[in-house]
């Protein structure tokens, strides 16, 4: 008798666009700038930290790999200034270089909820666990191109362009060890993300009782809110 069930197996390339969708969502949020990537992917043979600003991250657990985003000083720049401005940063106190240290931070930052973003996804979907390294970030001068160390057993690369709003450019490169996911049985994916974030945004927007009327004990958003943040 033949099985007409399905083997849903992932590959490596769908684990780097699940990767490839935290970057874009986190960043778009972050930034209030839209942030795509391509549909194209690149076989590329090792991967490297870059000019302008280069990031990377080492995870291990159920599998191994390197992410490293190379930032050009546009990009960088573009998505530093909207993230910190969507936050009520004055204009006169951003930093005017991608030099800055302040730069540095905020897309350190920016590069650990990517990470984060992922592992939760990589949790939920392949039920497997990894772990990050703390992310580094340096300033790449022109002339150089940095290699980093990740020891993988059977490394595949890829090289994936993304672009932002105003059409800056920066690219994230992945290697990887190998290896497929294959689904040997049904199994429901519990949704336990929690945005505070989003929790926050929404009392925000919500109508607010006026300041003489007393509020009754069915209108109490703000201990609604700290209800749901368990406090």
């Amino acid at each position: 008798m033949t099985n007409s069930k399905t083997t849903t197996v992932v590959s490596t390339d769908d684990i780097l666009l699940k990767l490839c969708n935290s970057v874009s969502s986190v960043l778009t949020k972050a930034s209030h700038n839209q942030i795509n990537h391509a549909a194209m992917v690149q076989k590329i043979n090792k991967t490297s930290l870059k000019p302008d600003i280069g990031c990377f991250v080492i995870f291990d657990g159920g599998f191994s790999g390197l992410v490293i985003i190379n930032f050009t000083a546009a990009a960088a720049m573009e998505i530093y200034r909207g993230y910190l401005l969507s936050m009520g940063m004055p204009e006169n106190e951003l930093a005017r270089s991608h030099t800055s240290d302040e730069v540095s931070n905020v897309m350190g930052e920016l590069m650990n909820q990517i990470l984060g973003k992922f592992i939760s996804t990589i949790s939920k979907e392949l039920q497997t666990s990894i772990t990050q390294s703390q992310p580094k970030m340096l300033t790449v001068n022109k002339q150089l191109a940095i290699s980093i160390e990740a020891n993988l057993d059977e490394p595949v690369s890829r090289r994936v362009s993304f672009s932002t709003s105003s059409g800056n450019v920066f690219y994230l490169e992945l290697s990887i060890d190998q290896t497929e996911f294959i689904q040997i049985k049904e199994f429901e994916q519990l949704d336990n993300d929690f945005d505070a974030d989003e929790l926050l945004e929404q009392h925000q927007n919500q109508p607010q009782a006026s300041a003489e009327e007393p509020q009754s004990d069915d209108d109490q958003p703000a201990d609604d809110l700290l209800d749901s943040l368990g406090i």
